[in-house]
């Protein structure tokens, strides 16, 4: 019996960091819907995944949730990533690695995407760099059926390439914005989240 806790234990890991790219993913693709931000509020405030440096950014996150009202972080999310022209800040991998949209990195992107046999679906107006679809790849290199695409190994060069080059960036920029409150929690969980992930993709190394 004890030879299977390991097992079970990375089992469970698994799905927490695929579960916390899930909803990474989901909150930085729109405004949250008033059930998720309900299950945000009572969310228990030890962090989703393992790590106890995650802790207080979690609780931070919850704490925002619970502090503004449905409209206030919706209205958020409109101000920083919203609005009709250029959004006061990029979700998008192309503008923090060379400056524009639809640059070298989403060509690269784009390569390595059709190498794991992935596409983007055309219903979705926002192009592959999106950090929502980002994040929903490095789930399903987590969590896929498919162990030829969904393994360790192709979670580290993805996160290296995809992820590790600029979310940081970004991070930043949402947290050095003055009307960030809900998101400057958000990336600031982020942030570390995607440190816990580096270091544990280093010990691989």
């Amino acid at each position: 019996m004890m030879e299977r806790i390991p097992v079970s234990s990375s089992l469970d890991e698994e799905t927490a960091r695929a579960e916390v790219y899930g909803l990474l993913a989901a909150l930085y693709y729109a405004p949250p819907s008033p059930e998720l931000l309900s299950q945000l509020r009572v969310a228990v405030t030890e962090a989703p995944a393992a790590g106890g440096f995650l802790e207080e950014p979690w609780r931070a996150v919850v704490a925002a949730a619970r502090e503004m009202t449905d409209a206030q972080v919706a209205e958020e999310f409109d101000r920083l990533f919203g609005g009709v022209g250029k959004p006061e800040v990029f979700l998008f991998a192309s503008h923090h690695l060379s400056g524009f949209l639809n640059e070298k990195p989403l060509a690269q992107l784009r390569s390595d995407l059709a190498a794991l046999g992935l596409a983007r679906d055309e219903t979705m107006p926002e192009t592959e760099d999106h950090v929502s679809y980002i994040f929903e790849v490095m789930r399903y290199l987590i969590a896929g059926d498919d162990v030829e695409v969904a393994n360790l190994t192709q979670q580290q060069k993805f996160f290296a390439a995809h992820v590790q080059s600029w979310l940081p960036l970004m991070c930043e920029a949402v947290i050095a914005h003055p009307a960030a409150r809900f998101y400057a929690a958000l990336t600031a969980f982020t942030q570390a989240f995607v440190g816990v992930e580096a270091q544990g993709f280093d010990m691989m190394a």
